[in-house]
């Protein structure tokens, strides 16, 4: 048994036998409050796993030497206490059981996504069952990735790149990047679960682990501290960013990155974000490219000017000669 008293602020005394105070471990017991003529004192008294330590008599005894009452502090709640504890009364003497908190279940996974295309092509990914990760749907990125291959100027696959995947999750999207052309790709992730019971072994079982660069922190802290993570002066070709849409504001996000030293004038941004959210039509010196709906999901991508000339281009000469084939036919 060890006893303090913090702050002493009071004329109380406290001899301590040097016996008592030998132990190994001590852990916290109860707080007893002592009130003088002037201030206010608190003896706080320990406990320890030691055979060595008082009795509850000499507890007793010594809470008497104090003037304090021991059934104050020594005597444990009866049940029928404990029961009332559990209880809160509500409007007119109704009584309501407060349940206990129930313990969460362990979390687990299931492999329901998969790699669209390239040379890991229908490569079965791990994701969290339940609520806690979302990925972006098959269609969303199978349609992202058909865009940015075609403003790229190659549909077949994605022009060489490094890729930066924001909130990254199962790292669907990144791992996708790779098998399309990408050289490297760094995920930012903040979940140390998911990182390592979805997004590493996702990486592992596809084989990019070695072209991957994996950061646990918050995507807002990354983006402030870029320079730590990755150096001074790096750009990246390709960002996807996929939040948890109640847990982000779009404007700041949005915002953050556009002033961010990662974004150069050749990046290509992919952004999916919910229905109802107005995004802006630039992103720093970049140009929103696309804007597409699926269902209440939407899919925005920002890139060069020269990119989206190139789809204003392709789109008008599709219409001529759409426009030629009708005056044939006539």
């Amino acid at each position: 048994m060890a006893i303090s008293a913090s702050p002493i602020s009071s004329p109380l005394r406290i001899n301590i036998n040097s016996n008592l105070a030998a132990s190994s471990s001590i852990l916290p017991l109860f707080n007893v409050s002592y009130n003088s003529a002037n201030r206010l004192s608190t003896i706080i008294v320990c406990s320890q796993k030691s055979g060595s330590g008082l009795t509850s008599g000499d507890k007793k005894a010594l809470f008497e030497r104090y003037g304090l009452d021991p059934n104050d502090f020594l005597s444990e709640p009866s049940p029928k206490s404990r029961r009332k504890k559990e209880v809160q009364k509500t409007g007119r003497g109704k009584q309501v059981r407060v349940p206990e908190e129930e313990a969460k279940p362990p979390r687990t996974t299931h492999t329901l996504l998969q790699v669209l295309g390239g040379k890991a092509k229908r490569k079965k990914l791990l994701s969290p069952a339940g609520m806690d990760v979302r990925p972006m749907m098959e269609v969303v990125k199978g349609s992202a990735f058909d865009i940015l291959q075609a403003a790229g100027g190659c549909p077949a696959s994605l022009r060489p790149g490094c890729w930066l995947d924001l909130y990254s999750g199962t790292g669907s999207v990144g791992i996708e990047a790779i098998s399309r052309g990408c050289s490297e790709v760094h995920f930012v992730e903040m979940d140390p679960w998911v990182v390592s019971n979805v997004l590493q072994p996702n990486l592992e079982s596809t084989g990019f682990l070695d072209v991957s660069v994996i950061h646990i922190v918050r995507v807002e802290n990354f983006l402030e501290r870029a320079e730590k993570f990755i150096g001074r002066h790096r750009k990246f070709d390709f960002i996807s960013v996929t939040p948890p849409y109640a847990e982000v504001d779009y404007g700041i996000l949005m915002d953050q990155i556009s002033k961010s030293a990662l974004v150069g004038e050749d990046t290509f941004i992919v952004v999916e974000y919910p229905l109802r959210t107005d995004m802006m039509d630039l992103c720093g010196c970049l140009v929103k490219i696309t804007d597409r709906r699926f269902g209440r999901t939407h899919l925005a991508i920002y890139g060069p000017r020269w990119a989206q000339k190139k789809k204003v281009r392709k789109a008008t000469l599709n219409s001529r000669s759409l426009t030629k084939s009708l005056h044939a036919e006539h």
